[in-house]
Formats: C-alpha cells, structure tokens, sequence
C-alpha cells in the first residue's frame, strides 16, 4: 500500500513550516497548493533519491528487455495504456521505440519530464486515430497558407 499525498496550502508552509514538514511522516508528498501559480511537491530528500533511483533502474531495465526481446513492449503496451488500441500498428511500433529512447535517455539526465511529453504527444495522436471525422480532417491534404499565427496569449 503506497503512502497517499497530502495537499497543503503554500501559505501553511509559510505559516508552520515545521508542522508542514512533519506531515512528511505520514504521507509520500505534500502537495502545495498555490493560487496564482503551479502547485510543488515537498518530499525528504532520502525518499526523492529512492525514487529516481528506481526510475533509473525501471528505465535501463525496460531497455535490456526490449534489446533482447523488441517485440516485449509492444505486446503489453495496449494493456498499461488502453489508448494505444487506436494508434495503426506501425504508429505503435514506433511509439514503442520512441518510448524506450526516450525514458532510458531521461533516466540518464534525472528528468522525465520528456517521457511525460512523448506520452501525452502520443496520446493525443490515438485520440485523433479514434475519432474519424477528425481524423479525416487532418489527414487531408491542404495546399492553403492560413498567414502568419498570433502568439499565444500571455506571452
């Protein structure tokens, strides 16, 4: 059974550190809770080690098993991502090896932030494959120039 993460205020932090802080005891995390801005995660940093440790070990260890065995993650991908079911095969090939590269790669830096884009690149790739209008729409070939986009707003 994992410790569950307990979710805090930032402003509790700031107002009692040290009873925010022994909330560590009893839960994984805490998530801070910010208004304005991204929440954080405040975590031991003997508990933050462990886990990038077994991430690097999962990440090396699943890349082992597929140079020995290419067709391991393909076989299981659609029963850990049910999404993957809508990709066309060859889109499922190659999200397997991009999946692979790029969590051994992470692993080696200590971030995963990629692995969580590439996951989130492809799953909007499936939900595409899974709506056929849509899918008909975007895959049609388009000879016209929109002009020039407009920055996102707040940039």
């Amino acid at each position: 059974m994992s410790m569950p993460l307990e979710s805090v205020p930032f402003s509790e932090l700031l107002r009692q550190p040290a009873e925010t802080a022994e909330r560590l005891t009893r839960a994984r995390a805490v998530r801070l809770r910010r208004r304005d801005a991204a929440d954080l995660v405040l975590m031991s940093a003997d508990r933050a080690a462990a886990e990038g440790e077994v991430v690097d070990l999962t990440a090396r260890l699943l890349a082992s098993v597929v140079r020995r065995d290419p067709t391991a993650v393909r076989e299981v991908l659609p029963t850990v991502l049910p999404w993957v079911r809508f990709l066309p095969p060859e889109d499922v090939d190659q999200m397997a090896d991009e999946f692979v590269a790029t969590a051994e790669a992470a692993a080696a830096v200590g971030n995963t932030v990629a692995v969580s884009q590439l996951l989130s690149e492809w799953r909007h790739t499936a939900e595409i494959h899974a709506d056929p209008d849509l899918h008909r729409i975007l895959a049609a070939p388009s000879s016209d120039d929109f002009g020039p986009v407009a920055p996102p707003a707040g940039e």
